[in-house]
């Protein structure tokens, strides 16, 4: 009776390799446990904020010295300079405000752009999600983000601003500029470990941003309602102005009433929905092979 013994499997270098994109088994973006995806999140997050300032006589105060530099040499430009002008009120906070919040993007994206390769041996543990990364770049960020706005928010009220009912949109605007963030974060980081070309690229993208986007300039001094619109369309654009609008003054239009109706803005909440989920869909596809590529 012959006895039929099992295959034995090809060699290693025989087998047919997988196709980049091909659902294989390995570290994933997140993991199981959301408690611990969120403590470790935190927790990177903290501990990069202390050690930023840590040794430092000055502390937190040179994390503000950027923004307000750019505010004094923007603020003296356009209206010693070039006399600029415009009809809603509070202009000088409107533009630290702008600052303030592009500030938070660019801070947090740029830092992003190569942080799974800065933090290479994190990334090589096999139970560590990886998209705890870009996510705790973000949430650095942020927090320089909320001390930022504390600063914005006394410069409104020494000027004669007061509190009024359009603040209570404010956790919902930070809300939105969080998830637009975070989710160029995550996609910048997942891509630069495949095409290192994202850095300089996105160092040109940013700087075409703040130009395109009313930073130190304010949408009622547009004319032409076709630009306004496209400007609009950058999720960026639609959270400063209603921020203006909500929270420094109802003289600045709000973003319906800049883009002409509200139902324009469905174009860049679609624009922020596609980002999260495609940025999310990219880096969960890659996770499992970020370390090999590293």
């Amino acid at each position: 009776m012959s006895v039929e013994l099992p295959t034995t499997p090809p060699p290693v270098a025989d087998r047919e390799p997988l196709a980049r994109g091909a659902r294989i088994s390995g570290p994933v973006a997140i993991g199981v446990d959301a408690r611990r995806f969120f403590n470790l999140t935190w927790t990177l997050a903290i501990t990069e904020f202390k050690l930023r300032f840590f040794g430092s006589a000055l502390g937190y105060v040179w994390q503000l010295m950027r923004p307000l530099m750019l505010f004094g040499v923007l603020y003296v430009v356009f209206t010693q300079v070039l006399k600029f002008s415009s009809d809603a009120e509070f202009y000088p906070v409107a533009l630290l405000s702008g600052i303030v919040m592009f500030t938070f993007l660019s801070e947090s994206t740029t830092t992003a752009v190569t942080s799974l390769v800065d933090r290479e041996p994190l990334v090589r543990k096999v139970q560590f999600p990886r998209l705890v990364i870009p996510l705790s770049v973000a949430t650095t960020a942020l927090l320089n983000l909320g001390l930022n706005l504390i600063v914005v928010i006394i410069f409104l009220l020494i000027s004669g601003g007061t509190v009024h009912w359009g603040w209570l949109e404010l956790p919902l605007l930070m809300l939105l500029l969080t998830l637009f963030g975070a989710s160029i974060c995550t996609l910048l980081s997942a891509l630069y470990v495949r095409y290192r070309d994202i850095r300089p690229v996105w160092d040109v993208i940013m700087q075409m941003l703040f130009y395109a986007t009313p930073i130190f300039y304010t949408l009622d001094v547009i004319n032409n309602t076709t630009i306004e619109r496209l400007m609009l369309v950058n999720p960026l654009a639609v959270i400063i102005q209603q921020f203006r609008h909500a929270v420094i003054d109802p003289s600045h239009p709000s973003a319906a009433t800049a883009a002409g109706s509200w139902t324009f803005l469905l174009i860049p909440a679609g624009v922020l929905l596609l980002l999260v989920v495609g940025a999310y869909r990219y880096f969960n596809r890659e996770a499992p092979l970020i370390a090999e590529d590293l």
